[in-house]
């Protein structure tokens, strides 16, 4: 009877416990909550400018974000503009809000070029609009803006220490393109369009002559030659069908051990019976 006695005793303080340490974290919240309407009311710019680094040292990017907002007017034209207008950028870069942190990267180190976090402003600008990159698929205009910005950081930093990884960013962004301009061409013959199709794969092909895509490139070129050929009218088969011969020399001579070459043959074959 009493070891049941004492394990309900114990439940209870258990409880109570647990009720005690959710009631602290409460108190705590509230009263945080408290102090940051405080400061976000206050008219003590020096509490707003202490407060606003304590947020962002904390990581608590979005109050930081609000205070420094508040502050950088008042700060400008003043030796902290720089610091705020740079910390202010960065509280957006902290709450990996890359659509705006970019754009405010880039202000600050247009407007403060000689400011000590000029260059690292410069390069997470760019890394913000390699993140807002889009998908192959779509357009790809945050792709352009980032290859240009990291272009344009490495051949003005070219000792950094981020040198490196804008190299490795400025691929990953330049294949994004070659991907595009790949399913863009694509498209057209997918779409059965083989007079477009030709277009725009010979220009994809122009455009990236080394893109991993290459092969698959011209042997679609090599297909869109003979469906083009093969559906039309009869006056304009034999020149098309000559067309499609002259590009098959072309692509065994480019590659002649592909994996295409089982249906490049079969091409050939029946393009040469219109051919005779």
């Amino acid at each position: 009877m009493f070891f049941y006695y004492l394990m309900y005793i114990c439940t209870i303080f258990f409880r109570m416990k647990k009720y005690v340490f959710f009631i602290g974290i409460l108190v705590v919240t509230l009263y945080s909550c408290g102090q940051y309407e405080k400061v976000l009311k206050s008219t003590d710019y020096k509490l707003k400018f202490k407060k606003a680094f304590e947020y962002y040292n904390a990581g608590e990017f979005v109050r930081a974000a609000t205070v420094f907002e508040q502050i950088v007017p008042v700060y400008k034209g003043t030796d902290k503009s720089d610091s705020v207008a740079y910390f202010y950028a960065m509280s957006y870069y902290g709450q990996k809000d890359y659509i705006l942190a970019g754009p405010y990267l880039k202000g600050f180190y247009e407007n403060y070029p000689y400011s000590p976090f000029a260059d690292e402003a410069e390069y997470l600008s760019a890394f913000c609009f390699y993140q807002t990159s889009p998908k192959p698929s779509l357009d790809q205009e945050n792709t352009y803006t980032a290859i240009d910005a990291f272009q344009l950081y490495i051949k003005k930093h070219p000792t950094s220490k981020h040198v490196e990884e804008a190299k490795k960013y400025l691929l990953d962004l330049q294949d994004k393109l070659v991907e595009k301009s790949y399913l863009s061409a694509r498209l057209y013959f997918d779409l059965g369009d083989f007079k477009s199709s030709i277009i725009a794969l010979n220009n994809s092909i122009a455009e990236y002559p080394n893109t991993k895509y290459r092969e698959e490139l011209q042997f679609l070129v090599l297909q869109s030659n003979f469906f083009l050929a093969k559906g039309s009218v009869v006056s304009k088969q034999k020149e098309r069908f000559q067309v499609t011969v002259d590009e098959y020399y072309s692509f065994i001579a480019e590659f002649p051990n592909s994996k295409f070459s089982k249906e490049v043959k079969g091409i050939y074959e029946d393009s040469q019976k219109f051919t005779k």
